[in-house]
């Protein structure tokens, strides 16, 4: 089985992150969740399949341990989402809205620079005859 479905179920998921703290009975593992033992059994068997969990006989009980190595490919596969396409940014959005005031206000100032000088007008002079 596929360790993703396997994973895909609330109850499992719970039993892996309980069996990283460590081995476990089923009878424990029961105690954590409010179903039967056969139910939880048959989790437990699911997740070994996917190669997740193996079993250990003592005497009468087994006790389920995880198997790190068997999560592998799903480390893998976060590792890969984690890896960037794209490279990122390096300046944010605020340093362009900075860069933007900048320019216009660069831009007016040298247009304010190169419009020639409006004269005053000058009072209309008295001509003399």
């Amino acid at each position: 089985m596929d360790p993703f479905a396997a994973l895909g179920d609330p109850v499992r998921r719970g039993l892996v992150v309980r069996l990283a703290r460590g081995p476990a009975r089923v009878v424990d593992l029961t105690a954590d969740h409010p179903i039967s033992r056969p139910a939880i059994s048959r989790h437990l068997r699911v997740l070994a399949e996917a190669g997740l969990v193996e079993a250990e006989d003592h005497g009468r009980e087994r006790h389920y341990r995880l198997r790190r190595d068997g999560l592998a490919a799903i480390a893998d596969w976060l590792a890969a989402l984690e890896a960037p396409a794209a490279p990122r940014p390096r300046f944010t959005e605020s340093a362009f809205d900075g860069l933007d005031l900048e320019v216009r206000r660069t831009g007016r100032e040298r247009r304010a620079e190169a419009e020639p000088a409006t004269p005053h007008p000058s009072p209309p002079q008295e001509e003399t005859a």
